[in-house]
């Protein structure tokens, strides 16, 4: 039975959903996704990673058109060095078939190698974590550019940095949105908290190069204070927050002290995937469903 809050979330309707909580997509077009991260460099040296919504698709054409739209991404970001790209297995064709997926995916990381741009094979449910972690393992020593995502919600997580040992791993770590009960996560914030701040440490202490992506001020602080207590280079971290949170305040003062800001700027060329990642973003995070809802009541 749905809860109280997926009830209220799934009975917005969708033009709604699209018009009220539009701050955390940049648009419908590569074009102002392009001008968007354009202007977060210029106004606040701010740079940023670019996905194009969509996952669990299981339409082989749609997965090509898709990987498609990526490689013209790639392109336009080819002079800018403020922007990286952002994919997803399930996007990619995992649920086609895992070996077209892999083939898609080492196909956009060998074009981003040779364009100098980084990617991301972003973590989504627990059903394709193992597959994003052994392609990137696979991968990784072919195309250095190649990054991967840790979520501390998941019990298994801080074994899993041990098989990124050796691979000078290029890491996000988060909290991650997928929801997942127990016995596989653990169900508390706070804990979810703690734990990214292990893994964090570890992966520094394994060589790796880590991005620090969370709201949790608190969080942020800790995390910022580790790094400058043990000396570690600004060279080897950045922060990474999503487009639509305010959290401008946190983001400038990171920037006047000289560290690494990144947006993840989500956008569409299908509204429906938008809205369906909206969607989920409220229902995962209260805070986001309460700054949406809370657009509603201020513009109706």
């Amino acid at each position: 039975m749905a809860s109280a809050k997926e009830w209220l979330v799934n009975a917005i309707p969708g033009s709604l959903v699209r018009f009220f909580a539009s701050p955390y997509v940049a648009g419908d077009s590569l074009e102002k996704a392009l001008e968007k991260a354009d202007a977060l460099y210029r106004a606040r040296n701010v740079e940023t990673t670019l996905d194009v919504l969509g996952e669990m698709e299981t339409d082989r054409e749609r997965v090509r058109s898709a990987v498609d739209l990526y490689l013209r991404t790639l392109e336009a970001v080819r002079e800018r060095d403020h922007c990286t790209i952002s994919v997803k297995p399930g996007h990619f064709g995992y649920y086609v078939d895992p070996s077209f997926c892999k083939d898609n995916l080492e196909e956009m990381a060998s074009a981003c190698q040779e364009a100098g741009r980084g990617l991301t094979i972003d973590m989504e449910n627990t059903d394709v974590t193992d597959f994003t972690l052994d392609v990137y393992c696979e991968l990784k020593p072919k195309y250095p550019i190649l990054g991967t995502v840790l979520q501390s919600r998941l019990h298994r997580t801080l074994d899993d940095v041990d098989r990124l040992g050796g691979l000078a791993a290029h890491v996000r770590v988060c909290i991650g949105i997928y929801k997942v009960p127990e016995p596989m996560a653990t169900q508390s914030k706070r804990v979810m908290k703690e734990n990214l701040l292990k893994i964090t440490e570890k992966l520094f202490d394994g060589g790796h190069y880590v991005c620090i992506a969370t709201h949790d001020i608190p969080t942020i602080e800790k995390a910022w204070e580790r790094v400058r207590e043990s000396g570690i280079p600004k060279d080897r971290y950045e922060f990474q927050m999503l487009l639509g949170v305010p959290r401008e305040a946190m983001i400038r003062k990171l920037v006047e002290a000289g560290e690494r800001v990144r947006l993840y700027i989500p956008y569409s060329v299908h509204w429906d995937d938008a809205i369906a990642y909206l969607r989920r973003r409220m229902l995962e995070n209260p805070f986001m469903a309460g700054l949406v809802l809370k657009n509603l009541v201020r513009r109706a």
